[in-house]
């Protein structure tokens, strides 16, 4: 079967008809695996200390730039106390379980089952590796169990993952917490037609949401830009 006919064969999979008791015990077991998740989530989070998430690419290749940098900042993280937080598979979360443990610090993997891409990565600390099925589970424990976010370049999932934390602190679902945008050259441009379409033509957004995010370039500026923040509200980062 062709990627083509077996992208068809989901589709119609999808919207086939089911019986009311089909539906009702497909949702009604998906409650518990939701369940299941999230208690298994919350029993190893709640020991792993002050952390912060790396988000970015899964493509990045070891030997790019990027992953290079990304390392270095988990790195420079544990030297300042934090373990790191990383989607737990390749490219920039390898990247940053690595620095973490060349740093000695936590290194935590949290884990998404997909049909490409995903795999463990070998840095992960063993009893901090977890397991999702569902992503919406798997984002409630970087929201939870992180005290700032480091947003390297990546793709659609990089980019939900941080408009999604931006949202939460926007509408006050949760406590704001320091965001980095590493790299200007590959911010720059759709901060700019946020500024332009959402802030100034559309005016969807206010002006002081642009105050929710620092772009940095290097991984003295990221780490600096997170303890500046802990530091200047005397807080110690922390649950």
């Amino acid at each position: 079967m062709t990627d083509k006919e077996k992208e068809e064969q989901r589709i119609y999979d999808k919207f086939k008809q089911k019986t009311w008791n089909e539906i009702k015990t497909n949702d009604s077991w998906a409650v518990f695996k939701i369940m299941s998740e999230l208690v298994d989530g919350y029993e190893k989070m709640a020991k792993i200390g002050p952390c912060v998430s790396i988000f970015g690419s899964a493509r990045t290749k070891p030997n790019d730039s990027n992953y290079i940098l990304a390392e270095e900042i988990a790195f420079k993280l544990t030297q300042s106390g934090f373990g790191v937080i990383t989607g737990g598979g390749p490219g920039i979360m390898e990247a940053g379980n690595k620095g973490a443990n060349r740093g000695k610090g936590t290194s935590v993997g949290l884990n998404i089952e997909l049909p490409f891409e995903q795999n463990n990565n070998p840095w992960i600390d063993a009893d901090k590796n977890v397991t999702f099925d569902y992503f919406f589970t798997r984002k409630v424990m970087f929201v939870k169990y992180s005290q700032g976010f480091v947003v390297m370049p990546g793709g659609f999932g990089t980019l939900d993952e941080l408009f999604e934390a931006i949202t939460l602190i926007q509408t006050k679902k949760i406590g704001r917490f320091p965001i980095v945008l590493v790299g200007s050259k590959f911010w720059g441009g759709i901060i700019e037609w946020i500024k332009q379409i959402l802030r100034d033509e559309y005016k969807t957004i206010s002006p002081e949401d642009l105050n929710l995010f620092r772009i940095v370039d290097t991984a003295d500026e990221a780490v600096a830009h997170l303890n500046k923040f802990y530091n200047k509200y005397k807080l110690k980062p922390n649950f």
